[in-house]
């Protein structure tokens, strides 16, 4: 087991825990233990890329085709000095 100090805990944060730990009938040490297992029981939630997101709402909806317009050459750029 480790030992942890938390230092800095601001007094209305420390009076929470006092009353929470109370309404569980435990320490505030008890209920610390408590709050940190359950915050760190579950995986954190992988976050997916903007467009996995996009698509995801769109493909139920059915695709779209759109007609690109015709692009030309890359024309050669005129001179400022004629």
């Amino acid at each position: 087991m480790v030992a942890m100090t938390i230092q800095d805990i601001d007094e209305q944060l420390e009076t929470r825990l006092r009353i929470q730990a109370a309404k569980h009938g435990r320490s505030m040490e008890e209920e610390a233990r408590d709050i940190l297992r359950t915050a760190l029981s579950t995986e954190p939630v992988q976050g997916t890329s903007l467009v996995d997101s996009i698509r995801a709402r769109i493909d139920p909806l059915g695709g779209v085709e759109l007609e690109l317009p015709r692009r030309d050459a890359i024309r050669n750029p005129t001179g400022f000095d004629e």
